[in-house]
């Protein structure tokens, strides 16, 4: 039996969204700081010095969550990748690029901003979702001619 069999492919997602907003909420009640990973990341692992214990606390969350899902239930994951180990690192190089020039990640923007009404977050959540639609279809559509 799977830890989390539904019948409902919508509703993990679901669960899954509601935890993050728990989350941030918390972190800004508790902290008054909004939780953008790109900046938690740089602050705990590029500056270990400026890091705060709940920084710390919540990536090694993130790690030991995301690692015991693995374990407990691998379906949850979907579809391995099958992309080259190189094309992955060129991908996070990107995606770190990305979030130095704007200033933050999906989830600052996305999750935290545009819960603030920030016009800043909203115009980067644009650029991001565009940007991946874009993406996706490249490498599906043109990437196979």
């Amino acid at each position: 039996m799977m830890l989390f069999q539904t019948q409902h492919p919508w509703l993990l997602s679901s669960v899954g969204g509601i935890l993050i907003g728990i989350a941030v909420s918390i972190v800004m009640v508790f902290n008054g700081k909004i939780t953008g990973i790109s900046g938690i990341f740089y602050r705990s692992v590029i500056t270990p010095q400026k890091a705060q214990n709940w920084e710390l606390s919540f990536l090694a969350g993130l790690l030991l969550g995301g690692t015991s899902l693995v374990f407990l239930t691998p379906s949850v994951f979907g579809v391995p990748a099958t992309e080259s180990l190189w094309i992955s690192a060129l991908a996070g190089l990107l995606v770190g690029f990305g979030t130095r020039l704007g200033g933050g990640c999906t989830s600052g923007h996305g999750v935290c901003g545009l819960s603030r009404l920030s016009p800043r977050s909203m115009a980067a959540t644009c650029i991001f979702i565009g940007f991946g639609v874009l993406t996706t279809a490249m490498l599906r559509h043109w990437w196979a001619l």
